[in-house]
């Protein structure tokens, strides 16, 4: 019985010591991958060889074990025993060794609390581009009686987007709504869309005319030092007793009305924001009637390119006329399906895209 027990044992030993030894292989290969010339790698060098060692330790260890229990099973002799003494070497290693265990397992906490942190700032990070979108082009935009509003906006390939668009009421009877791109892409171009945005909120609701809230906003970002950063933008304001759309449109992309006897490109009354300080806007007025359509974009639709060629305006009239009794949500999908089907899957640009009817 002494014989099996300890030769199951053997076996046993030696089968651990072969699954410690491949470990403390890859484990080594880990250790030269590391360059120990860079100081910041010092430390990863040395949790790697800490690693590395008690793999190495374990399977000598368990190799001895094993072949201990081997020799005892098939020698009877007074003082075999005295072979597990041998067990007192690596014992001894592993005292000395023991020396630096609490150093190194406060440097493997200090490095999980450092990439711990450096996760939750690349999640942050992540997360940043997203915020400031929902800010710009948020994905709910309020309801208001007498017309019905879809939108869609589609980031581009650059970390922070430059589109924004925005409804909201601006008097009892009086809806904006606004769409807008900031040249360039980046943090710089996302925060000056961001303070159009909400500057135009503010003097929206202090003039009565678009183009006069244009001027004073074109007036305001003018003032600082962004020289190379420029805006266009498109704002219409809907009277709902009145039953009239008046717009404004600085350097902005033509917003297409459509209406029982056409179609009605409304072009740039002014110069793109931030151009020059004193540029001169003026606004123009249109009646509406039930089952008119406004279509607002930016130019990232227009723009996209399949080889040489632009998505363009006649396309987009095209598109909007073939389907144009669906309600402005599915509009806005089929737009932007459109200008992706022509432009090979996918457009680079950001994208932003309204559509309002008059119920």
């Amino acid at each position: 019985m002494r014989v099996i027990v300890l030769g199951a044992l053997a076996v046993l030993c030696l089968a651990t010591a072969i699954v410690h030894a491949r470990s403390a292989r890859l484990r080594w290969r880990v250790v030269r991958l590391i360059d120990t010339d860079d100081a910041e790698d010092v430390e990863a060098h040395s949790l790697a060889f800490a690693s590395y060692r008690k793999e190495l330790h374990t399977a000598l260890v368990y190799l001895l074990l094993g072949g201990a229990a081997g020799l005892v099973a098939r020698v009877d002799h007074p003082n075999i025993s005295a072979v597990f003494g041998v067990m007192a070497v690596p014992a001894l290693v592993s005292l000395w060794w023991s020396r630096s265990s609490l150093r190194e397992a406060r440097m493997a906490r200090n490095r999980y609390d450092i990439e711990r942190r450096a996760q939750q700032a690349l999640e942050q990070e992540q997360l940043a581009p997203k915020a400031w979108a929902a800010r710009l082009a948020p994905e709910e935009v309020p309801d208001f009686a007498g017309f019905e509003i879809g939108r869609v906006y589609q980031a581009g390939s650059g970390l922070m987007a430059g589109d924004f668009f925005d409804v909201y009421r601006v008097g009892l009877n009086r809806v904006a709504a606004v769409i807008g791109d900031v040249a360039g892409h980046g943090i710089e171009s996302s925060i000056t869309a961001f303070q159009a945005k909400y500057l135009l909120r503010v003097f929206l609701r202090q003039f009565r005319d678009p183009a006069q809230a244009l001027e004073e906003l074109n007036e305001q970002l003018s003032a600082g030092d962004r020289n190379e950063e420029f805006i266009s933008a498109c704002v219409v304001v809907l009277d709902t007793e009145a039953g009239t759309l008046r717009y404004c449109s600085a350097g902005h992309p033509a917003a297409f009305l459509f209406q029982a006897d056409g179609v009605a490109p409304l072009r740039s009354t002014g110069p793109l924001l931030m151009l020059d300080p004193t540029a001169g806007y003026f606004s123009k007025e249109i009646p509406l009637v039930r089952d008119d359509l406004l279509v607002m974009y930016t130019d990232g639709l227009a723009e996209a390119r399949s080889g040489p060629q632009i998505f363009g305006e006649g396309r987009i009239v095209k598109a909007v006329e073939r389907d144009l009794d669906a309600s402005p949500d599915v509009l806005c999908k089929m737009l932007l399906d459109a200008a992706k089907d022509f432009a090979g899957g996918s457009i680079n640009d950001d994208t932003a895209i309204m559509a309002i009817r008059r119920d």
